[in-house]
């Protein structure tokens, strides 16, 4: 019996599990193994496709499988397949056509459960790109086929933020989907009901690990669905102010090995799960 059994720790990537360089700190790596030397499960979730991540599958090294696109889908990397996704119901063409008409400097990119597609470019289309390791493809999005798992926007200025969601929210089609700022300069539609939290709970099942054996760890709005469906939510020190205000706790910055900190209160009965 490990001390940790029955345990299931899930974790933002970048801002959070990342250093500021893409890293991840000795202490971090030591700290995840003895974790799941002791019977612990270690995964992450991801707004990024599975796809294009397996240099992170090889840094992080998790023993279960890992939530992506946003909670839209688990995703097992020893069988390199899906196990559960969600995917958008139609439309959501009618709100992309909306932001295109009304806002012509938002970038626009579909991602379905294999490809990402670029339908509109814009000076933040290279930082996306960077990024998330995605190939330059294109596509008009009245042309995509596949299901679709989520729709990003790439914001060039703060105050187009307010604008997008000014223009989601006074069109009754937006009342089908989620929508979550996800970086500075991203903000993305979702299938309805769906977020990193449900990746969590979904991961819970499928391990049969009790949801009361949860941590979520993250760093920015789109992680605080996971900290409301996790036992224990944790936000970094350098999260954001919304995060910070929704987790249950705060821990050092991603840049003071803060993975390995967890862990290693959990080891000392900080967190009661």
């Amino acid at each position: 019996m490990g001390k940790f059994d029955g345990i299931l720790i899930c974790t933002d990537l970048d801002g959070t599990l990342f250093k500021n360089d893409k890293s991840i700190s000795l202490e971090n790596k030591e700290a995840i193994e003895f974790f799941k030397k002791e019977g612990g499960k270690f995964t992450f979730v991801t707004g990024r496709m599975p796809f294009y991540i397996s240099d992170t599958c090889e840094k992080v090294k998790p023993n279960a499988p890992f939530g992506c696109n946003n909670g839209g889908g688990l995703y097992d990397s020893f069988k390199n397949e899906y196990l559960w996704t969600s995917n958008m119901s139609g439309g959501f063409e009618e709100l992309i056509e909306c932001i295109e008409k009304e806002l012509p400097d938002v970038g626009i990119v579909i991602n379905t459960f294999y490809e990402a597609y670029f339908c509109k470019e814009n000076s933040i289309t290279p930082f996306y790109r960077k990024i998330t390791n995605l190939p330059q493809k294109f596509c008009d999005y009245k042309n995509v086929k596949e299901p679709v798992a989520k729709v990003v926007f790439l914001i060039e200025k703060e105050e187009d933020v307010l604008e997008i969601k000014k223009r989601l929210d006074e069109n009754p089609a937006s009342k089908k989907f989620d929508f979550v700022r996800t970086e500075k300069y991203l903000y993305e539609m979702l299938p309805g009901g769906i977020g990193k939290g449900t990746a969590i709970v979904k991961l819970a099942e499928y391990l049969n690990i009790d949801i009361n054996k949860t941590i979520a760890i993250g760093d920015y709005d789109n992680d605080i669905s996971m900290f409301k469906a996790a036992k224990v939510g944790i936000a970094v020190s350098n999260a954001c102010e919304a995060a910070l205000k929704a987790a249950d706790f705060t821990t050092v910055s991603n840049e003071e090995h803060a993975i390995a900190q967890v862990i290693y209160d959990l080891e000392n009965g900080k967190y009661l799960i």
